[in-house]
């Protein structure tokens, strides 16, 4: 009789392990705390619920980490993938998703498996028997927290994320705003008008920075420390260090031309992204922030075209945690002092909602292998979910570790290749084209059907 796979979470990572191991033949049970127990950044109780940005970032299967990490999703018949290109929207060379509809075709699909049964309910502690992977992400609950921390005898690191605000399209003064990709980035005319940017002058973008650095923020209780991951930085926290951070980051000029002044380059440049289909909510790119409220609104709307927005919602900060993998967890994704419990998704380490989806695909394979009576081992550390894995059960230092995004960083060299910026693009090619034959290798090698 085949025994029950649990799963822990039904984000990213919970979502994409339920779909892998029940679509390997196992029976599983995903237990999800939303709705009955709400979270800071959750508004809905639907699996797969997108909170931060809308975007998974580069699709670029040849020249960028996460656009492989896309293309290995693909090819193991990853859920997250499948609903995240049933709605993209468009978004230059990014994959950015409608996210309510995303979230509701993540939930429908694992409701309609046969295999997968969904569970309301908050779980507090870890069980001692069965096979059960946690998956519950960032915003982990207190009491479970406490028993992971309990259990693993390490306290939880942590840092703390920021949220975004989201702009009503209706409410941007297109007068001084236009739409245009970075460079004109896109095959189509709606993908090379992705983006909607606001441009602001030198005495526009200095007066931007001081109220920045002047706006009440949000207070971290006693005892907390603020660890930001640097993928994920406020707004503001980038300002401190230095005013032309943010000129050089989220809100730098390139590759952008006012059509209402074609003349005039912008000395920054705010750039929103498509938030739904619809095209009635954009996000603002890059702006995350622990400004308080009243601080948020009073500071965007000092952005040309933005002074009289409105909000559909507006920025935050939460706590973000998890545990020290590479001292805690075994190359198959298991706690080495509890082996029937396997981490996967945030919580182990990775950022980024295709990583933690990619580390869900993977323990829910493993977890599947491992009841059939099959071991399942990594794959190659020259594939993006390989080096990913890699380094948060061993490759990373324990010492120092911090979440990370998926990059060629991570990949071992390949030979013969020249160094340098010129040199980058056939070295980027030929990591991903060593990766796609060593993913369709392992997929090919596996008795779980990919």
């Amino acid at each position: 009789m085949t025994q029950t796979l649990h799963i822990v979470g039904g984000g990213m990572a919970g979502s994409e392990a339920a779909w892998q191991a029940a679509n390997s033949g196992i029976d599983v049970v995903l237990h999800e705390m939303r709705p009955e127990v709400g979270t800071f950044a959750h508004q809905t109780g639907m699996l797969g619920e997108m909170v931060c940005s809308n975007s998974f970032r580069s699709d670029d299967d040849e020249q960028n980490a996460v656009g492989l990490l896309h293309w290995e999703m693909r090819a193991a018949n990853g859920l997250i993938m499948a609903c995240a290109d049933k709605h993209k929207l468009p978004a230059g060379g990014a994959l950015a998703v409608d996210r309510e509809p995303f979230a509701q075709s993540v939930t429908e699909a694992l409701l309609a498996h046969p295999r997968v049964t969904v569970e309301y309910g908050e779980i507090t502690d870890l069980p001692a028997e069965g096979h059960w992977i946690i998956a519950t992400g960032p915003l982990t609950s207190g009491k479970l927290a406490e028993a992971i921390a309990s259990r693993t005898g390490a306290e939880a690191l942590a840092f703390f994320d920021a949220i975004a605000p989201i702009v009503y399209f209706d409410s941007i003064d297109m007068s001084k705003a236009w739409m245009q990709s970075r460079y004109d980035k896109g095959e189509t005319e709606e993908e090379r008008t992705a983006y909607l940017n606001c441009p602001m002058d030198r005495d526009q973008y200095e007066a931007f920075i001081d109220a920045l650095l002047a706006a009440e923020k949000t207070e971290f209780r006693e005892g907390e420390t603020a660890g930001y991951f640097d993928g994920c930085l406020p707004i503001e926290v980038m300002a401190e260090r230095g005013r032309e951070t943010l000129r050089h980051g989220p809100m730098k000029p390139v590759g952008l031309t006012n059509p209402h002044q074609p003349e005039v380059k912008a000395h920054a440049v705010v750039q929103l992204r498509r938030d739904n289909k619809l095209g009635t909510l954009y996000n603002i790119v890059g702006f995350q922030t622990k400004m308080k409220y009243g601080a948020q609104t009073s500071v965007f709307k000092m952005i040309p075209g933005l002074e009289n927005a409105s909000f559909a919602r507006l920025g935050g900060i939460h706590r973000n945690s998890f545990i020290n993998s590479p001292t805690l967890l075994d190359d198959r994704m298991r706690l080495r002092a509890q082996p029937n419990l396997r981490f996967a998704g945030q919580i182990t380490g990775v950022e980024g909602y295709v990583e933690s989806a990619a580390m869900g695909l993977l323990a829910g394979r493993m977890a599947s292998a491992e009841i059939l009576g099959q071991d399942l081992p990594p794959p190659p550390d020259t594939t993006a979910m390989g080096a990913l894995i890699t380094h948060i059960t061993g490759g990373a230092e324990a010492k120092t570790f911090q979440p990370m995004n998926v990059n060629f960083g991570l990949f071992p060299p390949v030979e013969g290749l020249r160094g340098g910026r010129r040199g980058r693009k056939d070295r980027y090619k030929a990591y991903t084209d060593r990766a796609k034959a060593d993913w369709r290798d392992w997929l090919d090698s596996m008795a779980v059907p990919a």
